[in-house]
């Protein structure tokens, strides 16, 4: 489980290391407005070797890291048997998407 936060962790700084020299490099200043998320044009912008798509990649990761390990768990403790645990993996699922659906929701 561990390895999966050092990875998680790693990418995510990785992007943001990227996007943040890719800013540097095409002269867009830190306090500028940040652009809004648009998940549509994620992809193109990493083709096009734009800061952004870079930057929100790695905030992305940064917030997926955990879901992802709480997720190895629920599989591990399935496995094993420890329903309590699953259960309480499960909880905590729930309500980290619940958190991303009324986040979403309040945007729009």
């Amino acid at each position: 489980m561990a390895r999966i936060l050092l990875i998680g962790t790693y990418l995510s700084v990785a992007l943001i290391g990227i996007g943040v020299l890719l800013m540097v490099a095409t002269g867009v200043s830190p306090l500028d407005a940040a652009p809004p998320f648009d998940p549509a044009r994620l992809a193109s912008e990493i083709v096009a070797g734009d800061p952004e798509g870079f930057l929100w990649l790695g905030i992305i990761a940064v917030i997926a890291t955990p879901s992802v390990r709480v997720a190895a768990s629920l599989v591990g403790y399935l496995r094993d048997g420890e329903r309590a645990m699953a259960f309480v993996s499960v909880g905590i699922l729930v309500v980290i998407a619940t958190s991303v659906v009324l986040a979403v929701g309040l945007e729009g």
